[in-house]
């Protein structure tokens, strides 16, 4: 990963737009380059737009919100309404920008943060959301935000702290620098989770302990179970004896029901006799007769359909003399419509042809009109493209608009020619180019116009600020010699607060006796003798306390004058500080109106030679536009007229020849569709004559079968005449009423037999039931259901008592036997999750402890031992004197920093110069970048501050690893710093600088 571009706008101190470009001259020639600058002047900030606009974090304050931005006036320049920050990085997988910005809308609210990538091989952003923007930057650089700052921006001041730190306190800080909280996180999950499932064993034994407190003794359970066999035994001949008196209970209730169930069944009998007896009164005669004409009912119902047929075909007969009729009707009135419609009469066999020849020539007629309708639409469609840019519409008078048309064709050419007098001095012949010169030249004046209003505000606040000091002057002058008389005014109070209080102390040292006398109270002991009376305490002289009110009165004095002559030093302060920001600004401003007013008469001398007024020198400007505006207007205007005159005279002939073809049309037809209306008059035409036909051929039909029904049906009246006689009807018809349909014989002939047959069942069932009450009878007892009913009560009284001792039993050796194998599903349970813990406890024994400081102390201490190694290889271009390595346990717990120049000598580095410990924690930050980035090849290196604690020798020999460093890896390498000689060796820098109102400015030289 490298950085190939830094962006940014109000971050922090540094106002306005800055760009660092390491794509470009000085940093192509040399990539070691310096960040220089007073303190405060904003080099950490540039370290903060890298990280802020790849991860929205900065070192300082963590994620950034909009909050912070308000609440703690973070990052955005103060007075400023917009802030970006952008950076521009290679990446395995191509050049990207990641660009975070912040504004402010209408209202002077701050909107919330906006986070964009940008693919430079396209120019396009991703399309992802702002919260994804530091995610996908991490997949694409490699590195997460906490890996990206120390392997790219370096801090030396927690690894100077690190080199001198203890065991302890240097574990913390390895896990804080190198961001491993993840061993201590394990070594914590370790003991909790041992502890959790260790904790459900420790439950279950409490439980089994429990339970077996609980256990019936050996002795208890036998006796238990020899009691509950005895009582069990007592109760098998009640319970029999019960059972022999519950069935000859029943055996009565029986035989009680059994006579119920026969004097129902005799009830029933009766029933059923009645209801045979109603069905025959009903039913009877009807069902005899229909029997007896029943042999014949199939000629019977022959006859009645026959004589049907001939009735309902007498009558279609007559309903088609109605529509031979009526058709004949509807062709006349056909007929008189198409002699209508064609205004003459054809011959009834020529019809279709002539509604045919008549529709062609209708046809042919409108197909004319709407050609020059269409001839029409062309005409006036082209004629209103011709004047779209004259106010003109055709209303249908086209005599009064060719009139109107003519006029404003001779004012047309009347305004043009007034406009080129007033344009005498432009070329109309190009009017585009006069009117881009035009154009620029009233831009330069406006520009010259804000110019100049820009210098008369400039004046303005120059005076303004010369008002004030000569306002602020006298006061400045005032004061001293005000403060100096309220310190004489005070020293002179303060004598006098000091004479009174000497004489106050003498009056109290004389009043002491009184004041004991002024103190003694009746009935409480003297402090000096003792007695409870006091004959002194009386009469006692009134206090003076005047002198005390005095002193009081003086300091009251003393310290208003005291107030005073702070808030007169404070104000002079302030006045001499305002006055001097004051000089500073007249002095800064007067630079910059004289260099706005030489940038002025160089820029703008030339477009104004008369010195015109350049707020009339724009107006005149400006009326010269419009004017070439309004003539290119008119002469557009002109054009479109001239080109619409003869178009309008082709509407006007086409109008005439579309009337004379209407006028022919309308002769001949004034309907919608024409072919439509001479196919319905041919359908019709045609429809009445089919019906004629049908109607014809219909009636020939309908004889012949009425002649066939009607023999049929004679027939069949002879064969009938024996068979009704026999049967004593005197008629056909008479025979057809005896005649009952079929299901409703069938229904009342199946009503018949099932009250038959329900009749004999009852009868049987009757019979069955005496039967067997006989029987029932020869069983039962001779004591009664009541007597049976006492003794079944006592007995059961005996049994329930006897039942309820011996479900106790039951229920204490059930508890019992639950408890026990209770207990063996826990213990094998236990045994199971002892096993599964196996695991837990071993882990918990190796790493595992409340604070994860056992795991976390192992893994540090490994990643201590790699960070040596690599910090020792980075050590040997910067000094060949020393080695870091890890404490002896007899060693102090601090690193040890090992001497080559002294055989070896292992000291703490804690004895170590400034220098020397800014070499190590150099190395050990190098060492730090290797081991954060892994894989990652990391070619922009950013380090902060630590060179002034080097000689110069040192300087020289770790600028020149520096050099070296960044020669072999081709690394882009910035050092935050402010020392001089470090200035001076590297030429590529990037300069800050502040001014007088607390913003910095950015310069990169080489």
């Amino acid at each position: 990963m490298k950085i190939l571009k830094i962006e940014f706008e109000n971050i922090n101190s540094l106002k306005g737009k800055h760009e660092i470009d390491f794509t470009q001259a000085p940093f192509t020639v040399s990539s070691l380059f310096a960040i220089t600058g007073p303190t405060g002047s904003g080099k950490s900030t540039i370290l903060d737009v890298i990280s802020l606009a790849l991860f929205n974090m900065v070192p300082r304050l963590g994620r950034i919100s909009k909050n912070d931005i308000i609440n703690k006036g973070a990052l955005l320049t103060r007075n400023q309404k917009e802030a970006f920050a952008k950076v521009t990085y290679q990446a395995k997988k191509g050049i990207y920008a990641s660009e975070w910005s912040i504004s402010t809308n209408r209202n002077n609210n701050l909107r919330d943060y906006e986070m964009f990538i940008y693919d430079m091989a396209t120019e396009k952003p991703l399309d992802i959301k702002k919260s994804d923007v530091p995610s996908k930057n991490e997949e694409l650089i490699g590195l997460n935000y906490n890996q990206f700052i120390k392997s790219v921006l370096l801090a030396q001041g927690d690894f100077a702290q690190f080199l001198r730190a203890r065991k302890d306190e240097r574990g913390e800080l390895l896990e804080k620098i190198t961001g491993t909280g993840i061993y201590r996180q394990v070594g914590v999950k370790v003991y909790q989770k041992f502890k959790s499932e260790n904790a459900e064993i420790e439950e279950r034994q409490r439980e089994i302990n429990l339970l077996k407190t609980d256990l019936l003794e050996e002795e208890a359970l036998k006796e238990l179970k020899s009691t509950l066999a005895e009582k069990t035994r007592i109760c098998e001949p009640i319970e029999k004896e019960i059972q022999q008196l519950d069935r000859h209970i029943q055996l009565k209730k029986n035989i009680s029901e059994q006579k119920e169930q026969i004097n129902r069944q005799e009830d029933l009998k009766t029933a059923a006799i009645r209801n045979i007896a109603l069905f025959e009164e009903e039913n009877g005669v009807k069902l005899k007769q229909h029997e007896q004409v029943q042999v014949f009912a199939e000629d019977l119902r022959n006859w009645q359909n026959l004589d049907k047929t001939c009735t309902e075909l007498k009558q279609e007969f007559d309903i088609l003399k109605k529509g031979e009729e009526e058709n004949k009707n509807n062709i006349s009135t056909c007929l008189d419509k198409i002699t209508k419609f064609l205004k003459t009469e054809p011959a009834t066999g020529e019809i279709e042809n002539h509604l045919q020849a008549f529709s062609k020539n209708v046809r042919n007629l409108q197909q004319q009109r709407d050609d020059k309708r269409s001839q029409y639409r062309h005409l006036e469609n082209q004629f209103n493209s011709e004047l779209r840019e004259v106010p003109f519409k055709l209303n249908g008078d086209l005599d009064s608009e060719e009139s109107k048309l003519k006029e404003m064709k001779a004012a047309g050419e009347r305004n043009l020619q007034e406009l080129k007098d007033k344009l005498n001095q432009v070329d109309l012949e190009k009017p585009e180019a006069e009117k881009a010169r035009l154009k620029q030249i009233l831009q330069q004046g406006r520009k010259a116009q804000q110019e100049w209003v820009a210098i008369e505000i400039l004046s303005a606040e120059i005076g303004k600020a010369k008002k004030e000091e000569k306002e602020l002057l006298p006061q400045v002058e005032e004061l001293p010699q005000e403060i100096i008389s309220a310190k004489k005014e005070m020293q002179i109070l303060q004598k006098s607060v000091e004479i009174l209080q000497l004489q106050r102390e003498n009056e109290l040292l004389k009043a002491s006796l009184e004041e004991h006398r002024q103190n003694l109270k009746d009935g409480q002991p003297c402090p000096l003798c003792g007695s409870t009376e006091h004959p002194f305490a009386t009469d006692l002289p009134a206090k003076d306390d005047s002198l005390q009110e005095k002193i009081l009165k003086l300091k009251k004095e003393l310290s208003g004058l005291e107030r005073q002559t702070t808030s007169r030093e404070t104000s002079l302060s302030h006045y001499q500080k305002k006055i001097l920001e004051i000089q500073l600004l007249i002095k800064e401003n007067d630079r910059k109106l004289e260099s706005q007013k030489r940038h002025f008469k160089e820029e703008f001398s030339e477009i104004n030679p008369l010195g015109e007024n350049w707020k009339e020198f724009c107006n005149s400007k400006e009326e010269k536009l419009d004017l070439l505006e309004r003539f290119e207007q008119e002469k557009k205007k002109l054009s479109a007229i001239l080109a619409g005159l003869p178009i309008l005279l082709d509407i006007k002939s086409i109008l005439r020849q579309g009337k004379q073809i209407k006028e022919e049309l309308d002769s001949l037809y004034t309907g919608d569709d024409i072919d439509t209306d001479c196919l319905e008059l041919q359908s019709s035409w045609t429809k009445f004559q089919h019906e004629k036909q049908s109607f014809s051929r219909r009636a020939k039909e309908l004889n012949l079968k009425m002649n066939d029904r009607t023999a049929d049906l004679e027939k069949l009246e002879q064969a009938l005449k024996p068979k009704i006689s026999e049967a004593n009807c005197r008629e056909i018809k008479e025979a057809l009423q005896r005649l009952l349909p079929e299901n409703q014989y069938l229904q009342l002939r199946k009503k018949r037999d099932d009250l038959t047959s329900e009749k004999a069942k009852i009868e049987a069932s009757l019979k069955t039931l005496q039967q067997q009450l006989g029987q029932l009878q020869q069983k039962q007892v001779p004591e009664s259901a009541e007597v049976l009913t006492n003794k079944v009560r006592e007995l059961n009284s005996q049994r329930a008592l006897l039942n309820e001792q011996c479900e106790e039993l039951r229920r204490k050796q059930r508890n019992d036997n639950e408890r026990r194998a209770k207990i063996d599903e826990i213990e094998a349970l236990l045994k199971s999750t002892k096993n599964r813990i196996k695991r837990w406890a071993l882990l918990n024994h190796l790493i595992g402890d409340a604070t994860g400081k056992k795991f976390n102390d192992f893994a540090q201490d490994l990643s201590l031992s790699q960070l040596l190694v690599l910090a020792n290889r980075r050590l040997v271009d910067l000094s060949d004197r020393y080695r870091i390595d890890k404490p002896f346990l007899e060693e102090d717990d601090s690193l040890v920093a090992i001497d080559e120049h002294m055989g070896g000598q292992r000291r703490s580095v804690k004895t170590l110069s400034g220098g020397e410990t800014f070499l190590l924690s150099l190395s050990m930050a190098l060492a730090l970048s290797d081991l954060a980035s892994k894989n990652v090849e990391i070619n922009s290196l950013f380090i902060d501050e630590g060179f002034g604690t080097l000689d110069p020798e040192t300087l020289d020999q770790t600028l020149d690893t520096l050099e070296k460093l960044q020669a072999e890896s081709s690394k882009t390498i910035g050092l935050i710093s402010h020392v001089d000689s470090l200035k001076e060796r590297i030429a590529t820098q990037i300069q800050l600088t502040r001014n007088g109102q607390g913003y910095s400015s950015l310069q990169v030289k080489g």
